[in-house]
């Protein structure tokens, strides 16, 4: 491709953190009217580089050059105007605003009096969202919109400031199939337009439908540039981890013992219809279907997180009443929960005081916190789990994804669960974490454990599970062994 066609040179950019080098001597180019795929684990530099570009961290050592010109950004608004958009996984949108003063927040659009003109700003935003075939309303509060109209927001407000560069990082994490092949037709759209675009994701299948081209980087430093026609997912999963794909999910025979966990004709509301089901010891167990389809209700019930309506829970054999979460751990469940940073750590607190939280009672005299008592005990799991962080001190919102996932699981294997609930376990975190995380599983399936996963990720389900149910509508629609079933037979009756 023509030089002049290149909008973005990155040349040499290196980042130093306290401990880590985040990113070192790193060069990319981005040319104009393409798609850039961005992999690599968590920790890689992919969200560092990216946020010296938006103007979030300052410019270390290396260039920068935006059309040719030498660009250095004190601050996001200085990013923003060179013409640099980005969208994290995390919406920055105004709740309480409606559409029309999202879009145009910072501007001012009068009449001749001088006062802001409603009828305007209603007017210019059906026109940017007509060119997405969009009909959300303008003045529709941004609280009550889907998460995939939220995005679309967030795109027009990037278009309407005239984005060069359109950063996406993992844009379709929380997205139905549906909404992920609209927000499929509006990046495709803005690419044959002329925009730019680095799309960050860890979902291998996205970069072969989307990206024109990929780089990739691995412990701050760039390992692979390839035209995606011309790669494949083994050669991108092994410059990602420096292992072959076929490494990563050796699937181990364990012995099953008896069933731990038996949920008998449980309802909730509407959400959760006559859901029976159960775990074994040394059993992996998995709940697939699409966005809605009631699997995240129904452990939130089972761990007594939400009340059931009727239906029965057994433990051993033996009927419990488990209405709070405080009873379930007491019956021996752990649970690692959708969202890691609202609900499964403090993010404000160290590594060992996450990892003993669960454990409390347990590490010193009365209200005395015996403080080398817990850094012992976090010291195994920290050790066992591989979390990479520079030291057991270390604030966990400073850690990577993956990292902060393994938290939450060694927090619950210091508690010794004996039934783990696994919700969206490698949600937002990289292929080699994703493994890591099935390791751990199956280690603790290896002492007895059972495990109970839900997971919207097919390949890995086929991997790491024994048994798979599908769940339409609240109910389980269907019960197999993952031996003798496929992602196509699982699909086609989540969406039937």
């Amino acid at each position: 491709m023509p030089e002049n066609n290149i909008v973005l040179k990155m040349r040499g950019i290196t980042k130093n953190f306290p401990g880590v080098k985040a990113l070192d001597k790193v060069s990319i180019d981005l040319r104009k009217g393409e798609i850039l795929g961005l992999l690599g684990e968590n920790g890689a530099g992919k969200s560092t580089l990216m946020k010296i570009l938006a103007g979030a961290y300052s410019l270390e050592e290396g260039q920068i050059q935006i059309d040719e010109e030498d660009r250095v950004f004190a601050n996001p608004r200085e990013s923003l105007e060179a013409g640099i958009k980005v969208i994290y996984q995390e919406l920055t949108s105004f709740e309480p605003l409606t559409v029309a003063e999202n879009i145009f927040a910072g501007e001012s659009i009068t009449n001749r009096a001088g006062l802001i003109s409603w009828r305007k700003m209603s007017q210019k935003t059906k026109q940017i969202m007509a060119r997405f075939d969009s009909d959300i309303k303008p003045f529709s509060l941004m609280e009550n919109l889907k998460v995939a109209e939220k995005q679309l927001v967030e795109i027009a407000k990037a278009i309407h400031g005239n984005v060069k560069i359109l950063i996406m990082d993992e844009p379709t994490s929380a997205l139905d199939r549906k909404d992920v092949d609209n927000l499929y037709k509006i990046i495709r759209k803005l690419r044959d337009e002329g925009v730019a675009i680095v799309y960050i994701t860890h979902r291998m299948d996205e970069i072969f439908k989307i990206t024109d081209r990929v780089i990739v980087l691995r412990d701050g430093k760039k390992v692979g540039d390839r035209v995606t026609s011309k790669t494949n997912k083994s050669e991108l999963v092994s410059m990602i981890v420096g292992r072959k794909l076929s490494d990563l999910y050796p699937k181990r025979d364990i012995k099953k013992g008896k069933v731990l966990l038996e949920v008998k004709n449980l309802k909730y509301l509407n959400r959760i219809k006559d859901v029976s089901c159960y775990v074994k010891e040394g059993e992996i167990v998995a709940f697939f279907g699409l966005l809605g389809a009631g699997m995240h209700n129904l452990f939130s019930v089972i761990f007594g997180d939400k009340k059931a309506t009727s239906g029965e829970v057994c433990i051993n054999g033996i009927k419990v009443n488990i209405d709070h979460p405080n009873k379930a751990k007491k019956n021996g469940m752990g649970y690692v929960p959708l969202d890691r940073k609202e609900e499964g750590v403090a993010m404000v607190m160290s590594v060992a005081q996450n990892i003993t939280s669960s454990n409390i009672e347990e590490q010193g005299n009365g209200f005395i916190l015996n403080k080398k008592i817990e850094n012992e005990r976090a010291k195994k799991w920290f050790d066992m789990l591989n979390i990479k962080a520079p030291g057991l001190d270390t604030l966990v919102e400073n850690l990577s994804g993956g990292n902060q996932q393994k938290v939450v699981v060694a927090k619950w294997l210091e508690k010794d669960s004996k039934i783990l609930l696994m919700n969206e376990p490698t949600r937002g975190i990289d292929v080699g974490s994703k493994a890591e995380i099935y390791k751990i599983a199956e280690d603790l399936c290896e002492n007895g454990v059972g495990v109970l996963i839900v997971s919207s990720e097919l390949p890995e389900i086929m991997s790491i599970s024994d048994r798979v149910y599908v769940m339409r509508d609240g109910a389980i629609v269907g019960q197999f062994k993952t031996s003798e079933t496929n992602q196509e037979e699982l699909m086609h009756l989540a969406s039937a």
